[in-house]
């Protein structure tokens, strides 16, 4: 199978691709842009974004986005994001343990056999599941209603609910379901293949997930707890992170482009908002992830800001913070994010918004808004500019979100204005 490599957000690069496979790459929203060649017919200009990983396209070449970002790196953001509490005690890059792959998807899968490898070496959890059939003989309770309307009360069979023991349960499921998707993929590599194959055979007695369907909901319990490091990497794998992208085709049926990709701007909003959360619960305060606001009093335009940081009570609001996963400019300046920030301050009624990069010159930097009403000091609004290397070493990255927790837990409040 031919294989393209593209970096993300790299030049557009070249690609001999087919008019079908093209347009399904168009229309996925996957690449940042996919155009046909103008200068070199039966080519396809393919222009990477945001996500990493790879896609396998129909009838053409596998396509890798290779990521600016380390791979152990990058998931220890995804560790991080998916159990912090786990993490926060241990920052290393160990927390999802990668390999030596430096590939998206070897390291995925690798990350995702070892920790289903440590769930079920205790053995395959089991559990009391509900299950609903039709019988010769009565066992658990009658269904009464489902008696009557299927067979008009006569007996047998017997329509009947009893709770089974067993390990076709919702945790199995998602962990097999996990391991048949990795299996799917391009570019895992042979001894992976092997032991993922090895899990899939361990986990024979629960259900496949049908395509499509809601993933089963579990509990988090003292009985799981084995399982839930494995349970939150599977899921990671199973919903946002690894969809099938279909897109319209001229034929009766639609082209699939499966694989399994990273939205690197989720990923770093992710980490970057919950790792404040939790640091600021050092300080005594609470934070709302996604927090839905209006702009205006009719209530037509929505906001919604990454992070708003609140007293202990959660009552009033103190800050705000917004995540973005790109550079700063030669200059500094982002003008549409400094706007963007002022709204949320002025909405909430704040002295301070924060905008944090995925990398930038200066560790901080602020801007005063000319024309806001004087607070403390005389001073008007304020708009930070905190930049967060992702080449540093975690504890680093660590300490300078605590750096900025700090900041933010220095906030004036509202009422003091």
């Amino acid at each position: 199978m031919p294989e393209v490599v593209l970096r993300e957000y790299g030049p557009a690069v070249s690609v001999p691709l087919g008019a079908e496979a093209g347009r399904a790459l168009a229309a996925s929203g996957i690449l940042e842009s996919a155009t046909p060649d103008p200068g070199r017919d039966g080519h396809w200009l393919l222009r990477a974004g945001s996500r990493v990983g790879a896609v396998r396209t129909p009838g053409g070449p596998v396509v890798r986005i290779m990521p600016k970002t380390p791979v152990s790196r990058l998931f220890f953001l995804l560790g991080f994001s998916l159990d912090p509490a786990r993490a926060w005690r241990d920052s290393r890059e160990g927390t999802v343990e990668t390999g030596a792959y430096d590939d998206v998807v070897p390291a995925l899968a690798h990350a995702v056999e070892r920790q289903i490898d440590a769930a079920l070496r205790r053995g395959v959890l089991q559990g009391y599941r509900e299950v609903q059939e039709s019988a010769l003989v009565v066992r658990g309770r009658l269904r009464e209603a489902e008696q009557i309307r299927r067979h008009f009360g006569r007996t047998p069979p017997v329509e009947i609910v009893y709770d089974a023991y067993t390990a076709d349960t919702s945790e199995n499921r998602i962990l097999r379901a996990a391991a048949e998707r990795l299996l799917r993929l391009p570019g895992v590599p042979g001894p992976v293949r092997r032991r993922l194959a090895h899990q899939r055979v361990r986990l024979a007695d629960a259900l496949p997930l049908v395509r499509g369907q809601e993933l089963p909901r579990w509990q988090p319990s003292r009985l799981n707890s084995r399982y839930q490091p494995a349970l939150r990497l599977a899921e990671a794998v199973l919903r946002g992170s690894s969809p099938e992208h279909r897109a319209p085709a001229p034929g009766p049926e639609p082209l699939a482009v499966d694989g399994f990709l990273l939205d690197m701007n989720k990923l770093f909003e992710d980490f970057v908002t919950v790792a404040l959360r939790e640091a600021l619960r050092e300080h005594g305060l609470t934070a709302r992830l996604q927090d839905p606001h209006h702009l205006d009093t009719a209530g037509l335009v929505r906001m919604r800001p990454d992070l708003v940081v609140r007293t202990g009570d959660g009552r009033t609001p103190l800050a705000v913070v917004d995540a973005k996963y790109k550079v700063e400019k030669a200059d500094g300046l982002h003008n549409a994010d400094l706007y963007q920030a002022l709204a949320y301050a002025t909405v909430l009624g704040l002295r301070e918004a924060h905008l944090v990069y995925a990398a930038g010159r200066q560790p901080e930097r602020f801007h005063e808004v000319r024309g806001t009403a004087a607070g403390p000091g005389g001073r008007g609004v304020r708009l930070y500019q905190h930049s967060l290397d992702l080449s540093r070493e975690p504890d680093q990255l660590m300490s300078a979100l605590r750096d900025v927790a700090g900041r933010l837990a220095g906030a004036t409040p509202p009422s003091q204005s």
